[in-house]
């Protein structure tokens, strides 16, 4: 039985991985509001170590995203995700306790080391059809986006009222409802790759950095997440100084970045339906690189600050939506987690950098100079989109099958791998209400139509086992 719109399983992965993903992002994201601000109470503060603080979790969470991708790929999403949440849970104590910021770094260096981001997507992938696998991604994005927009609010509120180790403790509340819902939400899924390579080794992993449609996604988030990061070096501060005072800044931040949101919807549509995804992921860069120049270009002022912010957020969304998406669709089968862990990489190293790069360019040749930076780099990007070729599209199936029994599905999993025209089998395996005689398998397959034989794997999947 093909199902055309998100089944249940499909609609719980989505809701389920995206809030985990958010309220992680969550934790992260609230410090850039204020640390600024609250992080000069602490011992041996600077603006170096300020800029530290802010992006050491993008330096571990870069150097450690391929090696937990691997991971996931080789012993399960879950177990490396679980392991991944204690790792930032830690970290997060830590920084809470520290009254210096060389704890603040070091916490923050350990929060990044429970890089899950890779193993999230990769199961989200796992766990929904081609056709469908968008709208998933793009849940995981509109969840991410809304955390940033969250944190731009709660951030302030919560750092005026418990400090900035209450930031902390907050953060580590949130690790462990994740956690929960990793646990007893998030459908569990058993996936088989072609042919053993389900298992990256080193030079694959040479070959998928060097991949050249990938590489331009790899490039495209490390500027994303580097001109995002670098523009809160100073962002903050231009609010302050066009008259809002910090702790009214929410206001601005909750219109304009809820307002990005529906400006990207209608684009992100057109895209889909059209079948215009190339052309609109390459407006999308051009506007981000618009709005940084207007940041650049235009004298500090309230109204011209929210235009180009508006501006930015609505190409940052739409980007941040789309583009594991993308990724998902011209993945390798089977190494899903490694070149989810080369891209993620790529996100955090960006984030570091921008930390970096905003503190140096503003102690060197001011604060307003980021912006040009910023757009420069954009512009590039800009360069690398034009080269991105139109997705192809296999056909995607899934079926609801008799299996019941857990080593059964690794088994059949193995068996449809191997028929000709498979291209990738995920059976995945859920319980209705915890009840395991009423647990489910379904079958998700990608295939070559024009080869292979759906009568033939129905057969195998209605076997009664």
């Amino acid at each position: 039985m093909s199902i055309s719109g998100l089944n249940s399983i499909e609609k719980k992965a989505a809701f389920s991985l995206a809030s985990v993903f958010g309220v992680r992002m969550l934790g992260l994201f609230m410090i850039l509001p204020v640390f600024a601000i609250y992080g000069e109470q602490l011992a041996g503060y600077s603006p170096i170590w300020l800029g530290l603080a802010i992006g050491a979790y993008g330096l571990t969470q870069a150097l450690l995203q391929i090696p937990m991708g691997i991971l996931s790929d080789k012993y399960g999403r879950k177990p490396v995700i679980l392991a991944g949440l204690v790792v930032f849970l830690i970290g997060s104590v830590v920084a809470a306790m520290s009254t210096t910021i060389y704890g603040v770094v070091l916490g923050r260096a350990i929060q990044g080391m429970g890089a899950i981001a890779s193993a999230i997507l990769a199961l989200a992938a796992d766990l929904t059809r081609e056709e469908q696998r968008p709208k998933v991604m793009a849940t995981i994005g509109m969840f991410i986006g809304l955390s940033f927009t969250f944190a731009m609010i709660l951030g302030p509120i919560v750092a005026d009222a418990f400090g900035l180790s209450g930031l902390f403790w907050f953060t580590g509340f949130l690790t462990i409802l994740a956690m929960l819902m990793i646990q007893f939400m998030v459908p569990y899924s058993i996936n088989k790759a072609p042919r053993g390579d389900s298992v990256a080794l080193p030079k694959q992993i040479a070959k998928l950095i060097r991949h050249p449609q990938l590489s331009r996604l790899n490039w495209g988030v490390f500027i994303l997440h580097m001109a995002l990061t670098a523009c809160f070096v100073t962002l903050p501060k231009q609010f302050v100084a066009s008259g809002l005072a910090l702790e009214s800044h929410w206001q601005i931040y909750l219109p304009t970045l809820l307002g990005s949101f529906f400006l990207m919807v209608p684009f992100m549509i057109f895209a889909m339906k059209k079948q215009q995804e190339k052309p609109m992921f390459s407006a999308a860069v051009a506007l981000l690189s618009l709005a940084l120049f207007l940041l650049w270009l235009l004298p500090t002022g309230l109204w011209s600050l929210v235009l180009s912010v508006v501006l930015f957020f609505t190409a940052f969304n739409y980007l941040e939506a789309t583009m594991p998406s993308i990724l998902s669709r011209i993945a390798p089968a089977g190494v899903k987690g490694s070149v989810m862990g080369i891209y993620s990489s790529s996100q955090f190293l960006g984030a570091f950098v921008g930390g970096i790069v905003g503190g140096f360019v503003a102690s060197r040749y001011g604060e307003n100079t980021i912006f040009l930076v910023m757009a420069i780099a954009s512009l590039f990007w800009l360069v690398l989109s034009f080269g991105m070729q139109k997705l192809k599209k296999s056909k995607s199936f899934s079926f609801v099958t008799n299996i019941r029994c857990e080593d059964k599905a690794g088994e059949i999993a193995g068996l449809l791998i191997n028929m000709p025209g498979v291209i990738e089998a995920t059976l995945v395996h859920d319980d209705v209400g915890n009840n395991s005689e009423e647990s489910v398998v379904v079958a998700y397959l990608k295939v070559d139509d024009k080869v292979v034989d759906l009568l033939a794997i129905k057969v195998l999947l209605q076997q009664e086992v």
